[in-house]
Formats: structure tokens, C-alpha cells, sequence
């Protein structure tokens, strides 16, 4: 499986506030076939990045305005259905309204011309949240359940840091170590390296 990045700019919104944000967007494709991850900010840009793959779906991690608001116009441009997690309807609502999307759940897997991606339930930086683990290309798409050197912010509406903290030590951290964990804003890392700081989360409470 490929997977290409591309990094989109745009506002993140929530409780009254907003804030200037770099998105990354991922790309996956086997051939021909293109699923898309959390399309964000500029449509145009991820259209040219697609070409003229075709789109088998759009999954999104989390339902925050910045990685969802997107997906509605981005499932007529493509013709793509737009899988969310259902706890995070609420998040939806917010920036969508009642525009349709299909429920993620834990343990659900996609097949991409053969080859996997596995849904896994990591709440905590929004109720539905979750990660995309990539078994043959050891890699972990994790959203805004973590990133280099932390979990996902916790301070606002929704958001819970002992939650996330659970999602780390009982989900993400149980993969192998030496997977590579591309987040949805910022560089890579891998699990081993973010496993080894719990600690210093847990301490720092964020």
C-alpha cells in the first residue's frame, strides 16, 4: 500500500475559538483504488493529489471541524462514501449538520485491493475517536490520538486526558514498537518511542 501525505491549512474551531492549523492528509492507494484520510482544508489540492484514482471511501479519525467539515463536499466530488466513528456525532452535527455519514467501529477492517486497514477505538481527544493501523505496512495513522511527543490535547469540550491515557496504554501502545505512527498534524514517530514517555504524559497531564 502507498500512502501519501499531503499537508492542507485552515482554522480549528471549537468552544468559541480559533486557531490557525497545518493539517496532514493521507492518501492510500493499491493501483488504482484510493481510500482518503481526513480530508482537510482544500479540496482542490487533495483532488489533484487523487487524480484519477478512483475513491473507495473517506475515513475520518475524528469529527473536529478541521479533519471533518470537508468530508461532505469531498463525498459528492469523489463519489465516496464518508465512514465516522458514531460517538462523534455530536462533533458532526456542529459542522455539518445532518449530512450522511457511515458508522466506524472498533475492530472493523477495509480491504484495499487486498490489503488491510483496521479501525481501532481510541477515544479520549474526542468520544470517537480512533486510529488507522496499516498491518503490512506497519504504520499507525493516529489522527489526534497522539503524536510526537504526546497524546492528543485534552482541554476542551468532549475531551478527556485519563481517557486518552487508556487508549494509549490499552490499544495503541500494544502494537509493535517499531511501528511508524504518522498523526494528523506534525512529524512522525513510532509507538516504541511514544510508549517509552507515558510517564512523563501521566506526570505533565497533557
Amino acid at each position: 500500500m502507498r500512502i501519501e501525505n499531503l499537508v492542507t491549512s485552515g482554522k480549528f474551531c471549537l468552544d468559541g475559538g480559533c486557531w490557525d492549523v497545518d493539517n496532514n492528509v493521507y492518501v492510500l492507494s493499491v493501483g488504482d483504488a484510493v481510500v482518503v484520510v481526513d480530508p482537510s482544508h482544500d479540496l482542490d489540492a487533495i483532488a489533484d493529489q487523487v487524480g484519477d484514482r478512483a475513491v473507495c471511501a473517506i475515513l475520518l479519525t475524528h469529527a473536529h471541524n478541521d479533519h471533518c467539515e470537508l468530508a461532505p463536499r469531498a463525498a459528492r466530488r469523489f463519489n465516496a462514501p464518508v465512514y465516522l466513528h458514531p460517538d462523534d456525532d455530536v462533533l458532526w452535527q456542529e459542522s455539518n449538520g445532518n449530512a450522511p455519514y457511515l458508522h466506524l467501529y472498533d475492530g472493523q477492517r477495509f480491504l484495499l485491493e487486498g490489503e488491510e486497514i483496521r479501525v481501532l477505538h481510541t477515544p479520549g481527544h474526542s468520544p470517537g475517536c480512533v486510529v488507522l493501523y496499516l498491518p503490512g505496512e506497519e504504520t499507525l495513522l493516529s489522527g489526534d490520538t497522539l503524536f510526537s511527543g504526546g497524546p492528543g490535547a485534552t482541554g476542551r469540550k468532549y475531551s478527556d486526558f485519563d481517557v486518552i491515557v487508556e487508549s494509549l496504554r490499552d490499544v495503541v501502545f500494544f502494537l509493535p514498537a517499531e511501528t511508524r505512527v504518522l498523526p494528523g498534524h506534525g512529524d512522525a514517530t513510532t509507538v516504541g518511542a511514544e510508549a517509552d514517555r507515558i510517564d512523563e504524559y501521566v506526570r505533565r497531564g497533557y
